[in-house]
């Protein structure tokens, strides 16, 4: 493997732990309301904002966002987040 792909699978490799800590604080977010349905969005952002605010990977976080939300959108859904986090606020 070469030394741009062994990086970028690095890189895809710690979007998605950050992004996995985010929808577990988004989930936390949502049991401390209650959980109160309708919310998903704002207790993405929310957790998002807080797990970003001084993480050193927030740059590399956003950017790899941002190339996933320009993808065809039959991969965009695959790959939102916020989708899944609205799915774990209904189980």
């Amino acid at each position: 493997m070469d030394t741009d792909t062994r990086r970028k699978k690095q890189q895809a490799l710690m979007t998605e732990l950050l992004e996995r800590k985010i929808r577990l604080h988004a989930q936390h977010l949502y049991d401390q309301r209650g959980q109160a349905e309708g919310l998903a969005l704002q207790d993405w952002v929310e957790a998002e904002s807080q797990v970003l605010e001084n993480n050193v990977l927030a740059p590399l976080y956003r950017r790899n966002r941002m190339e996933s939300e320009s993808r065809p959108s039959g991969e965009l859904n695959a790959q939102f987040p916020a989708d899944a986090a609205a799915e774990e606020n209904h189980p």
